[in-house]
């Protein structure tokens, strides 16, 4: 499992032209699964995200959680995570885990992120989403289990 984690100040979400969820300060997350990942790796990531300290406090150090800073989480699904560019210039991506039991492992990650408290929307599973986000900070952080 691959989290790609960017500190926002605001993130929303579009599906043939229509808004299907929008958050201000918090998290993008890009979350992305390989072939043989199970679903006690999910606990973990979100333990991890959870007490994640990548806010500035008071004194401009990245000090503060998101529970902390009071932030939303806008989860999107990304296969592509695992694109494979080793043998040529078109990605292959074998490495991703097999649509189906993504979705589910994908819900259940959300799912355990809002057993946390915060708030979580999605994007749509599967479809060609048009991502907009101001990265604050910047702030990129990768996760990989």
């Amino acid at each position: 499992m691959k989290v790609v984690i960017q500190r926002v100040s605001s993130a929303n979400c579009v599906v043939s032209g229509k808004l299907i969820s929008a958050i201000e300060s918090g998290y993008l997350l890009l979350v992305g699964f390989k072939k043989g990942d199970h679903f006690d790796v999910l606990p973990k990531m979100v333990k991890k995200i959870a007490n994640l300290r990548i806010f500035e406090d008071e004194n401009g150090k990245m000090n503060l959680s998101l529970h902390e800073v009071k932030g939303s989480i806008l989860s999107i699904s990304q296969f592509t995570l695992y694109a494979n560019l080793s043998k040529g210039n078109r990605p292959s991506f074998t490495e991703s885990m097999e649509p189906n039991q993504a979705r589910i492992m994908y819900h259940q990650f959300n799912e355990l992120l809002k057993q946390e408290g915060f708030p979580v929307l999605e994007g749509l599973f599967g479809a060609h989403m048009d991502l907009s986000f101001t990265n604050s900070g910047p702030v990129t952080i990768i996760i990989e289990f």
